[in-house]
């Protein structure tokens, strides 16, 4: 067989070899992107590198951490960044580690990873949400919050929490951290007003666990949603829309010292 012939029959062979490695590499990449298994990474929110001299953020939690019902796609995290962005006029990096759905007992196996760790520490502020699937379980809450289950499901939830503020002040004893409390999605069903004694209770104990711990701030969000609670809820009647997440931002944004 002529060489030049082989010779073209073997750049062609390679050439089809180098398309289908680089559509594997590109379909790979998609199936894993937005997997809730993978622990966020950071998120620079400058093009500053070295942020010696900004502010360094770590957000912890469950939807409302990521900013789920938000058609900005900001959520809390994002509207305060800009908030705080706005007044320091200085650098700001993010780690949003929020990851949907998840419950204290996840984020408890969550700040026992090296690497949350290594990134708490590095913070100077820890914003966090967390409680909310404990306690409504996909609408289960619903049904049973006057079942005595729901006293061994907070005692759990409480005894998780504690252990999570040890673990942050374990590693970093001076960031500021601001724990933010739960509203009632639910209040204006049949059953709302019941609930909303459940979610006060809940708030109340976990305003004492954080006052147990220094520098650690429980942020009420609950009378934010009370009056009009539809207003400010995604249509999922669950998560807060783009308003919602703004109120919620600036009252963790008025507890700030500049």
């Amino acid at each position: 067989m002529n060489k030049n012939i082989i010779r073209s029959i073997t750049v062609i062979a390679v050439l089809f070899c180098l398309l289908w490695l680089i559509g594997l590499g590109t379909a790979v990449g998609e199936y894993y992107v937005g997997k809730p298994e993978t622990i966020p990474q950071k998120n620079t929110v400058s093009k500053v590198v070295e942020n010696k001299k900004g502010l360094t953020i770590v957000a912890l939690g469950d939807s409302l951490t990521r900013g789920t019902g938000d058609e900005t796609g900001k959520g809390y995290v994002g509207v305060l960044i800009d908030e705080i962005k706005e007044k320091t006029k200085g650098p700001v990096q993010l780690s949003n580690l929020g990851i949907k759905g998840q419950t204290s007992d996840q984020l408890r196996n969550l700040v026992e990873q090296t690497e949350i760790q290594r990134q708490i520490k590095e913070a100077d502020t820890v914003v966090m949400t967390i409680g909310g699937n404990d306690l409504f379980r996909g609408g289960q809450g619903l049904t049973d919050f006057e079942s005595e289950e729901i006293a061994e499901i907070e005692e759990k939830y409480l005894d998780n929490l504690k252990f999570i503020f040890e673990k942050i002040r374990k590693n970093n004893s001076k960031a500021n951290v601001f724990f933010i409390g739960l509203y009632n999605p639910f209040i204006e069903l049949d059953q709302g007003k019941e609930m909303s004694k459940v979610v006060r209770f809940w708030n109340y104990d976990s305003a004492e666990v954080s006052a147990a711990y220094p520098k650690i701030v429980f942020v009420p969000t609950f009378d934010l949603f009370e009056l009009k609670v539809n207003d400010y809820l995604y249509s999922d009647k669950f998560h807060p829309n783009t308003k919602g997440y703004r109120l919620i931002a600036e009252r963790v944004a008025s507890l700030l010292t500049w």
